[in-house]
């Protein structure tokens, strides 16, 4: 019997893996026979060179960094079992780390699709009134502050020992607990603001003492605190009637928030603070969706970019 063969006996009769687990195994092993037999050299005598010259291979061919991470694991297992029976002197496997996956970019709006999702108003005849006025605030905030949504539906409507934030409308702020419990203060522009007025005007039309949360700023119309996953239900519902491609949540609004501050400041210490990012590092992420705009700006602009 081949040392395939024996080792996938060993981890399915002796470590009693389960059967999707040794078939993974089985199609791992498939590719470094084949490998191996490709460059005419012995299972047992694989060096790391061999490997790193695979992992190269595979990820040129395409396959993602969390893919040939997971081939190495199941190769790993097989070099250390072969090491227990005393048929290699060492594992090739060991220190070679499959490429690192690319960080996603944070998902933001353009500036465009954000004005127009901050501007878009239902017809009278066809909403709530008192909902669209409590969206409305919630969109501005979101996107005016770059506020969490657990800190946006923490928020109190007065100030005092146990609010969790709150609004200041004379100094125009907003106080926030963030993350770690850590407070902040937010700069809220003049629309948000105004938003934030309109909407507190209305907040208690229908409510009875009864039914009203009295602490909480965002309500729903049983009088309790909006939670976290109504916000998410309402702004994707309002940002398709808005007319935008992309259901918007509201992190990417935080996103839009941190993108389109960088791109007309260029101050990245100043986003840090406004999202209450305790490490630069974090906020830098936003430094590439900058580059990524002013390289479609490039694109689309200058002479010696424009495809024929």
């Amino acid at each position: 019997m081949d040392l395939v063969a024996r080792y996938l006996d060993h981890v399915r009769f002796e470590k009693r893996l389960a059967e999707r687990t040794v078939t993974l195994y089985t199609l791992d092993l498939e590719k470094l026979t084949d490998y191996a037999t490709q460059a005419n050299v012995a299972l047992e005598a694989v060096q790391s060179t061999h490997i790193r010259r695979w992992v190269a291979q595979m990820h040129s061919g395409g396959r993602s960094g969390r893919g040939i991470a997971l081939i190495l694991s199941g190769w790993r297992g097989f070099y250390v079992w072969l090491g227990r029976q005393g048929l290699v002197s060492n594992n090739p496997v060991q220190d070679v780390r499959a490429p690192k996956a690319p960080k996603p970019l944070p998902k933001a709006l353009s500036v465009d699709d954000a004005v127009q999702l901050a501007e878009y108003q239902a017809a009278p005849d066809t909403a709530d009134p008192w909902l669209e006025c409590r969206d409305a605030a919630l969109v501005e905030l979101l996107y005016g502050c770059g506020l969490r949504v657990g800190e946006l539906v923490g928020l109190d409507v007065q100030a005092g020992a146990q609010a969790k934030g709150w609004i200041d409308f004379d100094g125009g702020e907003a106080h926030v607990l963030g993350k770690g419990s850590k407070r902040r203060s937010v700069p809220v522009g003049g629309k948000a603001l105004e938003a934030m007025k309109a909407w507190v005007a209305v907040r208690d039309q229908g409510l009875t003492p009864a039914t009203a949360e009295q602490t909480a700023m965002f309500i729903g119309r049983n009088g309790t605190r909006l939670t976290a996953q109504a916000v998410w239900q309402r702004l994707r519902q309002r940002s398709l009637k808005a007319g935008l491609s992309t259901p918007v949540h509201p992190h990417m609004l935080r996103h839009s928030f941190a993108s389109h501050v960088l791109q007309s400041s260029q101050d990245l210490r100043g986003v840090q603070e406004l999202l209450g990012h305790a490490n630069i590092t974090t906020t830098q992420v936003y430094t590439r969706l900058d580059f990524q705009h002013l390289a479609q700006a490039y694109d689309s602009a200058h002479p010696r970019a424009r495809k024929k």
